[in-house]
């Protein structure tokens, strides 16, 4: 379990703030508007109505005893460069920062924020990938040149194993699992025979997956 220090309740605060509990960490959530902090309580272990750009305020918080601050102020580029500022001025070892654009990214490492986030551009990349792909289930992408794909069992697959449709040899692509309603079976060898309305996790380069994907 980690200590988070979650700044800005806005959609994507709230969203973190969930998926943080659901993850059993601590979280102490921060807004200057009383009304976000409120709707947040059930979704967080603390929280606290104050302004981030204020040194007294940031100072009362000790920063430096929380394994990570998140900076998720979207509405107010000033106050999310002030507030990385400060957490780093007060010794918080790690600051992830949400950034809208490039420029809005270089000023917050330059200021102090460890990485940064852009959740508007890595949702809108994700649903152009999924939904202009038939038969793709989720994506995550890894690097800038490749990703993991679910996808459906091609149904010509169905009835013969791994090793007889030789995939990475043939396709350069390697399957780290195969999906069957939600049983997971990681890592299939050799000898795994494929099955109707299974779905398999593909691993490797985009355009080697998608040369797969349109076959």
């Amino acid at each position: 379990m980690k200590s988070v220090l979650l700044i800005g309740l806005g959609r994507f605060g709230r969203h973190m703030a969930a998926k943080l509990q659901e993850l059993h960490h601590e979280v102490l959530a921060v807004d200057k508007n009383e009304e976000r902090v409120n709707d947040a309580l059930d979704l967080v272990t603390h929280a606290q109505i104050g302004d981030s750009t204020s040194e007294a305020f940031i100072a009362s918080l000790g920063v430096r005893n929380f394994d990570i601050c998140v900076v998720a102020i979207g509405d107010d580029f000033q106050s999310s460069l002030e507030t990385t500022a400060l957490l780093k001025d007060y010794g918080a070892p790690y600051v992830l920062a949400r950034a809208a654009r490039d420029v809005h990214a270089k000023f917050l490492l330059r200021n102090g924020a460890d990485d940064v986030v852009y959740p508007e551009r890595e949702t809108a990349s994700w649903a152009a990938v999924r939904y202009s792909s038939d038969h793709v289930f989720d994506y995550i992408r890894l690097t800038d040149d490749h990703s993991i794909y679910e996808t459906a069992v091609p149904h010509s697959w169905v009835g013969k194993t791994i090793g007889q449709l030789g995939v990475r040899q043939r396709y350069d692509i390697n399957i780290l699992a195969v999906k069957r309603g939600e049983e997971l079976i990681p890592i299939p060898g050799g000898d795994y025979c494929f099955r109707e309305q299974e779905t398999i996790l593909v691993l490797g380069a985009n355009r080697d997956v998608q040369k797969f994907l349109h076959l």
